[in-house]
């Protein structure tokens, strides 16, 4: 069992929305946290096809319970129209609400409720270092952090499943696209380009299809929480700077079986792909649970020069790089981007067992890194 460092109590108001990737945790931690909650989980095909048919009666067999009483719905994408009951139950009776999915698109899609802005949206996130007790940094690089992934030796049959499954249920039952295959090759070349910045043209020349199709595969990639993107720095000071957003799915696991990459060995290209993947995860998981409004982007120069990761306004710039001896030219971007904002805190994550401050840099053993930035260090 994983105690997760998501605080969700101490943000539920009259209302959440709690999202997350499939099999993150979401339903584990909403039982163990609200013992005492009325629990409807969708994913019973029985309950789930009695609401499609007639909605008023999930509002009905809720009316008996008292003002403030905590109501959890599981899975509310497969019902959007629920959440006119719900809106309606908050109104006139006072119950709050927890309403958690794994993709936010069926409720656009549909126009939903959005519960007149009194849902707050919360995301769940995969597992982080904090919440793994002897945490196994290669496990995590190769397998990924979503829970039943990471406790295996080898996730390889549990990641296939996985992928099976959100093709299955995302795509082919939602009718999310017209040709499966299509989209099946575009996860596969949207794997090899994880972490690069989107080029929907060379995406689509890849794929067989037209660049306004890739486009539309990647929102349908974010909406359904299998990935995120990371938008350019554009706070331009001298140099002229890239605009392109960069892609990640929100796993390296997932992106690693895309891949194929399953036996990920140290020192190579494969490695460093995967190595900068999970520590992007990692920042993107603390940006979110600490709540603190802060932008992450990364920073491209036309010529090439680039930093990993932007926190803010310049308040923090993170190069990551998997060696494990640091040397002075794993610096460059990090100076280049400081001539620009001479006030950012820079750091520098790597391999390298040695923590320690070289010149204006905090260079950072990876594991060091995470315990820094999850006791706000950083």
């Amino acid at each position: 069992m994983y105690h997760r460092i998501f605080e969700i109590e101490n943000r539920l108001d009259e209302a959440m929305f709690l999202f997350g990737g499939r099999q993150v945790g979401k339903s584990t931690l909403l039982k163990e946290r609200f013992p005492q909650a009325v629990y409807i989980d969708l994913l019973n095909s029985e309950l789930r096809n009695r609401f499609l048919r007639h909605p008023e009666e999930f509002r009905e067999s809720l009316l008996k319970y008292s003002p403030e009483t905590l109501v959890i719905v599981d899975e509310i994408q497969k019902v959007p129209d629920l959440l006119d009951e719900v809106h309606w139950l908050m109104v006139n009776k006072g119950l709050f609400f927890i309403l958690s999915g794994s993709s936010a698109r069926k409720l656009k899609k549909r126009g939903a409720n959005n519960l007149g802005g009194r849902a707050i949206p919360e995301t769940l996130y995969p597992l982080v270092s904090a919440e793994i007790p002897d945490f196994d940094l290669d496990r995590a690089i190769q397998n990924g952090l979503i829970p039943r992934h990471y406790m295996v030796a080898n996730a390889r049959n549990r990641l296939k499943s996985y992928i099976e499954l959100y093709i299955k249920e995302e795509i082919v039952e939602e009718a999310a696209v017209q040709n499966v295959g299509d989209f099946t090759r575009f996860l596969e070349i949207a794997a090899i380009s994880d972490g690069e910045m989107l080029n929907y043209e060379n995406v689509a020349a890849d794929c067989g299809v037209a660049a306004n199709t890739v486009k539309a595969y990647y929102k349908i990639l974010c909406e359904t929480l299998l990935g995120f993107e990371v938008p350019a720095y554009r706070n331009v000071v001298k140099r002229k700077l890239a605009k392109a957003s960069r892609f990640y799915f929100f796993d390296v696991g997932i992106a690693n079986y895309l891949t194929g990459r399953h036996h990920l060995a140290s020192k190579t290209p494969e490695y460093g792909h995967a190595f900068e993947h999970l520590v992007m995860q990692e920042i993107v998981a603390y940006l979110g649970y600490s709540n603190s409004g802060e932008e992450l982007t990364y920073w491209h120069t036309y010529d090439n020069i680039e930093v990993d990761a932007v926190i803010g306004n310049a308040r923090v710039a993170i190069e990551i790089k998997s060696t494990d001896n640091v040397q002075p030219s794993h610096k460059k971007g990090l100076a280049e981007f400081a001539k620009e904002h001479p006030n950012v805190k820079q750091i520098l994550v790597s391999r390298d067992r040695i923590s320690r401050r070289s010149g204006d840099v905090d260079l950072y053993y990876v594991t060091d890194f995470f315990k820094a930035l999850w006791n706000n260090e950083i």
